[in-house]
């Protein structure tokens, strides 16, 4: 295994990390998709419906390789063999498919990324027991992992770790119903329960060191750099709903604002105008651009980028103890940075008039 070289003055564009980090996806991530699919799709369902639901979440729409690939990098990090991640990483990239769709009807949400959710395509029954197929066929998999030769001590906190999640997990979503549709929101507030939701990413970043044997020191540094990770992937959607005006009018009628918007609201003057927009019975994407083009400029548009860059900055000052080849795990770091330099660039091509609906 080659130690990792520090980088010197060398910064990488969000852009061309996710581009780098495309491949390597691909290359560590699709093995345990893929045998995740066959998994849960070799199960008999009767129900037609049910049936072309779990198909079509497992084949079209669930293309998770970051969960598995993660897994896979950050063993390796403290000298662990990737390999050894994979039957672990079946059944989380199950359970992580299976959070997702109760998220979705949680949060209401009908499409993401200009997909219809299972939700959206199905509705609310039929998406709750594909949950639910994903959930336990997730969990039987992860208790028959001790035959595959992962010690027992090994998964025992494997086990914990992943029944932790979950706790925190829902104990963050009971928060955040508590946020949602409120405009006093403070950003304190919201970073707390973002923390808690980014247990997610920690949990399979401590699997990891696990995995790989690693020391109580190394584990618990493989965690702390997960739960970084996982604030930054949070805040960087909150940023990339804002300029997906139709998420960006979800987030507003349904759900907890997102986190530049509620660092405005702190200012007297922006909240008295941005409220005036909020406060319609009915926000149109037109308003959801006249909100984006109100906060730019805004302190607490900075305040946002400023946090985000401190996150990432922890996160790489928790790598610099790793010892092993940590390129790839800051290059994780490096593409979820929000690129909100180009929100200007963004808001000059959209100009023309935007749909009322």
């Amino acid at each position: 295994m080659k130690s990792s070289k520090k980088r010197k003055g060398t910064a990488i564009m969000p852009e061309e990390a996710m581009k780098q980090l495309q491949k390597i996806f691909k290359k560590r991530g699709s093995k345990a998709l893929e045998m995740a699919r066959n998994e849960i799709l070799q199960e008999k369902i009767e129900s037609k419906e049910a049936r072309e639901a779990l198909t079509y979440f497992m084949t079209e729409y669930w293309n998770d390789l970051a969960r598995p690939t993660l897994l896979s990098l950050a063993c390796e990090a403290i000298g662990g063999n990737p390999e050894l991640t994979t039957p672990i990483a079946v059944p989380m990239t199950l359970i992580s498919g299976a959070i997702d769709i109760h998220d979705d009807i949680i949060d209401e949400s009908k499409t993401k990324d200009s997909r219809p959710t299972v939700f959206g395509k199905f509705g609310k029954d039929i998406a709750l027991l594909v949950g639910d197929a994903l959930l336990f066929k997730g969990l039987a998999l992860l208790n028959k992992a001790a035959q595959k030769g992962i010690p027992q001590e090994q998964m025992r906190k494997i086990i914990d770790t992943v029944k932790n999640m979950f706790f925190e997990l829902g104990d963050a979503e009971a928060l955040e119903l508590q946020l949602r549709r409120r405009r006093d929101v403070s950003p304190e507030e919201y970073i707390h329960v973002v923390k808690k939701k980014a247990a997610d990413v920690e949990a399979h970043t401590r699997i990891s060191g696990i995995l790989g044997s690693g020391s109580e020191k190394e584990i618990e540094v493989l965690s702390e750099y997960g739960r970084l990770l996982g604030m930054l992937i949070i805040l960087r959607d909150d940023w990339i709903d804002l300029i997906d005006f139709n998420e960006s009018v979800h987030r507003i009628e349904r759900e907890c604002l997102p986190l530049p918007l509620l660092y405005a609201l702190k200012n007297p003057e922006i909240k008295y105008e941005i409220d005036n927009i909020l406060m319609k019975k009915k926000i149109a994407k037109r308003d959801a651009k006249a909100v984006l083009r109100i906060i730019y400029n805004t302190e607490g548009f900075q305040e946002y980028e400023n946090l985000t860059k401190k996150l990432a900055k922890d996160a790489f000052a928790k790598l610099s103890l790793i010892k092993f080849d940590r390129q790839n795990l800051e290059l994780l770091v490096h593409a979820m940075l929000p690129q909100t330099s180009r929100t200007a660039e963004f808001l000059a091509r959209t100009t023309k008039p935007l749909e009322a609906t």
